[in-house]
């Protein structure tokens, strides 16, 4: 868990053992933060930045210790009904909670399992409204597994099949006789609990449900009520939905009771929610935060984990990153039921992070030393990304060195599988699928507008504006950060779907395309660096040379340098001769061009200062592949984008200051893998992106 010890540390205690009262992979207590009520913590951010691994380590830390339940609700059990089940009797939230139950009942050290007798009563009463047509044998297998809820140990097993077939026998009578079906089931469950068991806290659970809405004091008419809510779907079924975790949570409340327990059971328990953005994770989380607000309190600890920041959701959850939350969360709800959750962020990981994962994941292999950085560099930190383009290394040094050799070249998910290229790898985990093809096409566009005009060009009639509009929401539900002037915010992204266009056909036509209706998109002389841009996208290098000279003495330096960098931040996924057409070589002349190499062959327009020009051209191209994120930077280049700005700085006595820093803040940054910003952002300004304007036909 690189980058994540303020979740698991135990001296001093992170946030895990401050929420579950148990120290991570010890049967040893800690004192709770929140003693009365524990927040509902909420693990946030976009694909691959971790928050599945996060889960499994709590997971791990604390299974056999403490009671835990993991689920992912973007299972496919959660998607919708046995093929035999009908929606009626069915529900996310109803499967869920049948799963969590069915992993906190386990043992943990110094305690037996958990019964759920409130819970198993009414999940059956829900499942039987489903029972009009059903033969004996489908009625028999969906009660056995939620009677195995109540199964307390090893001495009463085999009695969930017994009660089960009692219980069928029963259903199946009601169901060919003249009496109402969902009344037999309960009516039978009911009597098993009062004959199977004689406990007084069995016998309590089985009247829990007197207290339902309009039960009036009889546990049967309850549950006929739960089941009749639960049929009727909407904000009926969401009532009894809320009401099923009710059950779930007064049942381990339950068994932490009395003087034996407390002294068997240490922490608290457990539950995972990955995906939560996903059915049945909000009804879960809504159910369990409603209920605290309102004083239906419990000591479970949840922790969810979700994409995007949830802010239509939960709007008055407290937010803290995770830095924040290392010693203390300093949470305090107020009367709002959202009020109730912690969502905390996760960060990218470190750059010492990734030398760590690269160098554990590449022991035996020779790595070139900029390697780390530069994987961090393109990355941005995401784990995933990191990990896989570290296993990309590893499975294909020396062959593969460069990060673009790396992304393109075949990664095994495992020994027994094949090869996939790691950039489609990625993409199949750090997009939704089912959009792959739509964000591909517009990762190259910078607004609404040219996100149209892009749309027009390469996708089907049937994608309009409106549509644009819908994806551009969907990528920050998210969680990708939205940034000015680029309509795929996240930089490696935007990087992977933009090697997919550019390999989308194997002459590059829908590349060529996209930049093409860019270059077309953007006539006007204020959107000269977008249309500047990409020209340099498809080798086209001599309007930026000339743009960037003649506005040299005029320009304001900041400004002049922002667009320096903007231009030179097009992408080069491949070669070009020397008029800048696509060729089949490995070559990448930008070195050869920057370090002069071919001044003597270029010829200087007529006019034009030479040895300005030569500069520029030499500077543009430093630039270009310094910043580029997908190849090694070498100190040579390095050095001489240092010259090129001190010399460039004599030039302009008003603009001296910002071109010298420049000249030191760029090479640095860029050799030492991040991203080359600096005196182009000295006064916290951002590019805001073209006018948003335009292309709404």
């Amino acid at each position: 868990m690189h980058g994540r010890g303020a979740l698991f540390d135990i001296e001093p205690a992170g946030l895990a053992p401050r929420l579950v009262g148990l120290r991570p992979a010890q049967h040893r207590s800690h004192p709770f933060e929140h003693p009365a009520e524990p927040p509902l913590v909420v693990l946030t951010g976009a694909r691959g930045l971790g928050k599945s691994a996060v889960l499994g380590a709590l997971r791990d830390a604390y299974k056999g210790h403490t009671p835990v339940a993991l689920i992912d609700c973007a299972e496919e059990q959660f998607a919708g009904p046995p093929a035999e089940r009908p929606a009626e009797s069915w529900s996310p939230v109803a499967q869920g909670l049948l799963v969590i139950a069915e992993q906190l009942a386990e043992p943990v050290t110094g305690a037996g399992r958990i019964t759920f007798p409130r819970l198993m009563s009414g999940l059956v009463a829900v499942a039987a409204g489903g029972w009009g047509d059903a033969d004996s044998e489908r009625i028999r297998r969906e009660v056995e597994r939620i009677l195995l809820l109540n199964e307390s140990g090893s001495w009463i097993s085999g009695f969930a099949g017994r009660w089960a077939g009692k219980v069928a026998a029963k259903v199946v009578a009601a169901a060919t006789g003249t009496g109402p079906l969902v009344s037999g089931a309960i009516e039978a469950t009911l009597e098993s609990v009062a004959e199977g068991f004689a406990s007084r806290r069995h016998q309590k659970a089985s009247v829990w449900y007197r207290t339902y809405p309009n039960a009036g004091g009889h546990a049967q008419r309850g549950l006929i009520l739960l089941s009749g809510h639960f049929r009727a779907g909407g904000t009926s079924r969401e009532h009894a939905e809320r009401y099923l975790v009710r059950a779930l949570l007064a049942d381990l409340t339950e068994a932490y009771a009395g003087m034996l327990p407390r002294m068997q059971r240490l922490g608290r328990p457990l539950v995972l929610l990955d995906n939560a953005q996903t059915a049945p994770g909000p009804g879960l989380v809504e159910a369990v935060l409603r209920d605290r607000a309102e004083g239906v309190g419990d000591q479970v600890a949840f922790v969810a984990a979700r994409r995007g920041e949830g802010r239509q959701e939960l709007r008055s959850a407290v937010r803290r990153e995770l830095a924040e939350v290392a010693r203390r969360s300093d949470w305090t709800p107020d009367a709002a039921p959202s009020s109730r959750a912690l969502l905390v962020a996760l960060p990218p990981l470190s750059p010492d992070d990734t030398l760590h994962i690269v160098g554990a994941i590449c022991e035996d292999a020779q790595l070139p030393a900029q390697l780390p950085h530069a994987v961090h560099r393109l990355a941005g930190g995401n784990p995933l990304g990191i990990v896989l383009l570290a296993e990309s290394a590893a499975q294909n040094l020396p062959a593969a060195s460069a990060p673009a050799e790396l992304l393109t070249a075949g990664v095994r998910p495992a020994e027994d599988q094949p090869a996939v290229p790691a950039y489609q790898a990625l993409l199949d985990r750090l997009v939704p699928a089912e959009h792959l093809e739509e964000l591909t096409v517009l990762a190259a566009a910078h607004d609404h507008g040219s996100a149209c005009a892009l749309a027009a060009a390469l996708l089907p009639d049937t994608f309009g504006p409106a549509n644009v509009r819908a994806l551009q929401t969907l990528l920050a539900e998210e969680g990708l950060p939205v940034v000015p002037g680029q309509f795929v915010g996240d930089p490696f992204v935007r990087t992977l779907l933009l090697l997919r266009l550019h390999l989308r056909d194997t002459d590059h036509a829908s590349w060529r395309t996209a930049h093409e209706t860019l270059i077309a998109h953007y006539p006007d002389p204020e959107h000269a660096r977008y249309r500047l841009h990409h020209e340099l996208a498809l080798g086209v290098t001599e309007p930026a040379v000339a743009h960037l000279r003649d506005t040299f003495l005029t320009e304001d330096t900041r400004t002049w340098l922002r667009t320096l960098r903007f231009v030179a931040s097009a992408p080069y996924f491949h070669a070009h001769d020397a008029e800048g057409r696509d060729f089949t070589g490995r070559a990448d002349r930008r070195a050869a061009v920057a370090l002069g190499r071919t001044d003597a062959d270029h010829a200087v327009p007529e006019g034009a200062d030479a040895v300005l020009h030569l500069r520029i051209r030499r500077l543009l191209h430093a630039v270009w592949l310094l910043a580029d994120p997908l190849v090694l930077p070498g100190p040579q280049v390095g050095d001489r984008l240092r010259f090129e700005l001190e010399q460039l700085s004599n030039l302009r006595p008003a603009g001296n200051a910002l071109l010298w820093r420049a000249s030191r803040d760029w090479p640095a940054a860029a050799l030492a893998g991040r991203p080359m910003d600096g005196p182009g952002d000295a006064d916290g300004d951002a590019d805001d992106g073209p006018d948003d304007s335009r292309g709404d036909a």
